[in-house]
């Protein structure tokens, strides 16, 4: 294995119930919106990919509040912004530490020499300010970061993988994926990846066939579960 992706939320820090979820309701009563999304719906939100498309997808069904006005793309922009800097917050507040593993096996691969990269329908300031928790040093090792508007269809598309494939310039037995979604997982395999499950707190049922592996975290010390040599080990069976 010479290069290993991750996704962002889920996987780097498990975001989305006290996270996002949290940053999307404070960005509702901001802006005097009556929507306020519980536990339960928000897992039903996640089946639509990107923070955006969730939005729309919810007035779509909900109706459109009056402050939409004429312009809902320009309303959906406002939204997000501003959900994006309340997450920042979140995060850089220290409220959702990194999941369990994640440090050791950054470490582990900037030893071997593996390169990182990052694949993610968040917004870059939100996936930067997740990055920072890893310290400046294994920040700096990650060599690229897809996040956002990079492509025009989001996972489950597998856009966003066979751009990382074109600028990693590797073959795919030589790449990993790590993912927390069955969306992650379909677009990791529409780009022929070998794709690892952590799941987290909203994909435990989902189906991940075609997956190299699934556990509930990476682990740490005395509990590992996935070292990057056990990785490269599922990776390397899948391309056989």
């Amino acid at each position: 294995m010479k290069a290993l992706i991750f996704d962002c939320d889920g996987v780097l820090v498990d975001t989305e119930k006290d996270g996002h979820r949290v940053a999307f309701n404070k960005t509702f009563a901001e802006f005097g919106l009556q929507d306020n999304w519980s536990v339960d719906y928000y897992g039903e939100l996640l089946k639509v990919a990107g923070g955006k498309e969730r939005m729309r997808h919810h007035f779509d069904n909900h109706g459109w509040p009056s402050q939409s006005g004429n312009d809902k793309d320009a309303f959906i922009a406002s939204l997000h912004a501003r959900k994006t800097a309340v997450f920042t917050d979140i995060i850089a507040e220290g409220q959702l530490p990194l999941r369990p593993g994640i440090k050791r096996i950054v470490d582990e691969a900037i030893a071997a020499g593996i390169r990182l990269g990052v694949c993610t329908t968040s917004n870059p300031k939100a996936i930067d300010g997740v990055l920072d928790l890893l310290g400046p040093d294994r920040k700096a090792h990650f060599e690229f970061v897809l996040a956002g508007d990079v492509v025009s269809k989001k996972k489950p598309d597998p856009e966003i993988y066979n751009l990382a494939k074109t600028k990693l310039g590797l073959p795919v037995d030589e790449c990993a994926v790590i993912e927390d979604s069955r969306n992650g997982l379909l677009a990791a395999l529409g780009a022929d990846l070998p794709c690892l499950i952590t799941t987290s707190t909203y994909t435990t049922q989902e189906d991940f066939t075609g997956s190299i592996g699934v556990v509930p975290e990476l682990g740490d010390d005395p509990n590992i579960i996935i070292t990057i040599d056990k990785l490269d080990e599922l990776a390397a069976k899948h391309a056989a």
